[in-house]
């Protein structure tokens, strides 16, 4: 049995910092095909938004299936998505991130709709506001979602915006929704068969679809069975270190999972934003179950006994 490509250390580093990992194009043409012909044609414009989402949701093959049910058992043999998660790039980010045997939570389709939908069947064509996806506990643990882009997506068609680094910000999950437009932030333009695995907490959104055709978004979120720790390739995390210089440093150095985990987001002010920081490092200690791991000595500072 070949074994799964795990992710390395850097990947992870990477999705605890930013909260999430892309991946272009890697999901085969005749896997995307099929999933486009299995999730179904729009209805033409005339009825209500609402209504013509209905019909195709309806009318597609995509399965109805209950939360708590193995991701294993969620979809038919052959089916596209079965196809999908089968991929062994996907098995093995799958494995890292939230261990073996994942339990199905729910997944959706998400279809926005050109211009012409909004004028035959009224309604006002709005981007949908930033939110965080179901975020009601404080654990240390955290769901993985994957969305799913089964056709090109052009800047037109207003594609997925979401903020790198907010996941381990926890907030009302739709009181941040006054917020449209914030620094850092990035739109999904990708080729077909980009997938995004993103940490359940990041802040994301549906954008304006202003292109003539519907975009097509397939969302899968899914829980750990099992602590999620040292699922991911061991063997490429370096031995432990002493601390490296901070602030008074003479020159550049290599990326290491200290830098990716100190690398600050656009929007992170000079104050609260070394918040986050701790709030990788706290994350790090539970994805590497390494306790005493720390960066750049903030974790020292502040469990220092002394200052007990």
């Amino acid at each position: 049995m070949t074994a799964l490509p795990l992710l390395n250390a850097l990947d992870m580093a990477r999705f605890v910092a930013r909260g999430f990992l892309r991946f272009d194009g890697v999901v085969p043409a005749d896997i995307n095909t099929q999933f486009l012909a299995e999730a179904g044609e729009a209805p033409e414009p005339g009825a209500k938004l609402r209504q013509t989402y209905g019909r195709l949701l309806a009318g597609s093959g995509i399965p109805e299936v209950p939360p708590g049910v193995p991701l294993s058992a969620a979809y038919a043999q052959g089916s596209a998505i079965e196809r999908l998660l089968d991929l062994p790039l996907v098995k093995g980010a799958i494995q890292s991130l939230v261990g073996p045997d994942p339990v199905f939570d729910h997944h959706f389709l998400h279809v926005t709709f050109p211009p012409a939908y909004y004028e035959a069947g009224g309604g006002e064509n709005v981007s949908q506001h930033t939110h965080q996806d179901s975020t009601i506990d404080p654990q240390a643990g955290f769901d993985l979602q994957i969305m799913y882009y089964p056709h090109a997506v052009t800047r037109p068609m207003g594609g997925t915006r979401f903020v790198p680094g907010t996941h381990l910000r926890k907030v009302s999950e739709v009181a941040l929704g006054r917020y449209q437009n914030i620094a850092g932030q990035q739109h999904m333009v990708c080729e077909a068969g980009t997938l995004l695995f993103l940490h359940n907490g990041i802040w994301h959104g549906g954008g304006v679809n202003h292109a003539d055709r519907t975009r097509t978004m397939f969302k899968i979120r899914m829980n750990p069975s099992a602590p999620q720790v040292r699922r991911w390739d061991m063997a490429t995390l370096p031995d432990a270190s002493a601390q490296r210089p901070i602030f008074f440093v003479k020159s550049p150095r290599p990326e290491t999972v200290e830098s990716l985990l100190m690398t600050p987001e656009p929007w992170f002010e000079q104050d609260t934003g070394r918040l986050e920081y701790v709030n990788r490092i706290k994350l790090w200690r539970h994805l590497s179950g390494d306790p005493a791991f720390d960066a750049d000595y903030w974790m020292s500072r502040l469990e220092n006994p002394a200052r007990a």
